[in-house]
């Protein structure tokens, strides 16, 4: 079998989810060179404290927003801005890799946009819906309940697929399963943390959005419904 030279060492990702990732990568490059002593002098390492302090979303600043009606723009911007700013490079790196998987599975088959939509949507879903939980007091930070939004468009994809084939539709929610029972594994050993409500949330949201946003839209999920 002749091999193809000319093929791509790395399967190509949506130029979409560059669109996403690249300033995330960007972000923890720069906050981490800082915080290392590689660029900026002693001041550079609180760069990494003072984005989280510009971007990430405050739940008590969101609810007092919501009560008092008013929106200020800066802090508005938290709710879309805060997916792009992680705790450690850590946080960041495990975000990256997930979205780039996701975002090739999703993306190869939505429409540019509707990955946007999907991304985002999750995200704001996701921040609002924590800030309505009164506990709730840490800053949401990171790219998680955005990139669980992802994850709920590809298990509406799964989802759809076992519909029309017949087989058990339950099976397509077996990695978020997965992933909420790491959480509460983690949780039960090092601490639990209120992040899993945004998760949730933005899977959630993912998942119904992909019912408009996916190829054939909803007209499309009752044709293979049908066709069982």
């Amino acid at each position: 079998m002749r091999e193809n030279l000319n093929a791509p060492p790395l399967n190509p990702l949506p130029w979409v989810v560059w669109l996403i990732a690249l300033p995330i990568i960007a972000m923890e490059v720069v906050v981490s060179a800082g915080g290392s002593g590689l660029v900026g002098g002693p001041a550079a390492i609180g760069w990494r404290l003072d984005a989280v302090q510009r971007l990430a979303l405050s739940p008590e600043m969101l609810r007092q927003m919501l009560a008092q009606g008013v929106y200020p723009p800066e802090a508005l911007l938290r709710v879309v801005a805060y997916p792009f700013v992680h705790g450690s490079f850590t946080h960041a790196a495990f975000v990256v890799v997930m979205l780039l998987a996701l975002g090739k599975m999703v993306g190869e088959i939505f429409r540019w946009w509707a990955v946007l939509l999907v991304f985002f949507g999750a995200a704001v879903m996701g921040g609002l819906v924590y800030a309505a939980v009164p506990m709730t007091e840490y800053a949401l930070l990171g790219g998680y309940p955005a990139v669980y939004g992802l994850i709920g468009a590809f298990t509406f994809l799964v989802w759809v697929r076992l519909a029309g084939s017949g087989g058990n539709q339950w099976r397509a929610f077996s990695m978020i399963g997965f992933l909420l029972g790491v959480q509460l594994l983690f949780g039960v050993f090092f601490g639990s943390s209120m992040e899993w409500i945004a998760d949730l949330a933005g899977f959630a949201t993912g998942f119904l959005l992909s019912f408009v946003v996916s190829p054939g839209g909803w007209a499309h999920v009752k044709a293979r419904l049908r066709a069982r």
